[in-house]
């Protein structure tokens, strides 16, 4: 299976989603996909990438603040905002999932559709 065919099962599956990205944490993105039929009102407008290069700063912030705490490598993180959630997986040390859904789109399913395909995104790699 390929990245956009893992990514696109997840958004699609998902309840909500507005699109995904597998990107490294230079900001490059190695595969992005928007929702099949999406849901109104995606504030990102398909652009996955450009949330995940913003936001990026604030995971490398969590990584220090992780490594002076001890307490091990980020997994994931979930950003809510008013017009969309943003969920960050960490795949391997220089690679991270972004999933855009919105408000009301089904976070916990998302969050568990990203844990089960990582593992298909993993044997891609």
């Amino acid at each position: 299976m390929s990245f956009e065919q893992i990514l696109q099962t997840i958004v699609d599956d998902c309840g909500g989603g507005f699109g995904a990205a597998l990107m490294g944490l230079d900001g490059i993105a190695i595969a992005q996909v928007e929702a099949s039929d999406p849901p109104p009102g995606d504030p990102l407008e398909g652009d996955v990438t450009t949330a995940g290069i913003e936001f990026g700063r604030i995971l490398t912030d969590v990584t220090k603040a992780s490594d002076s705490l001890a307490t091990g490598n980020m997994r994931e993180a979930v950003i809510s905002l008013d017009r969309v959630h943003l969920v960050f997986h960490t795949i391997d040390d220089d690679l991270v999932l972004v999933l855009a859904l919105s408000p009301d789109g089904n976070l916990g399913k998302a969050r568990y559709l990203i844990r089960r395909y990582a593992i298909d995104v993993r044997a891609e790699l």
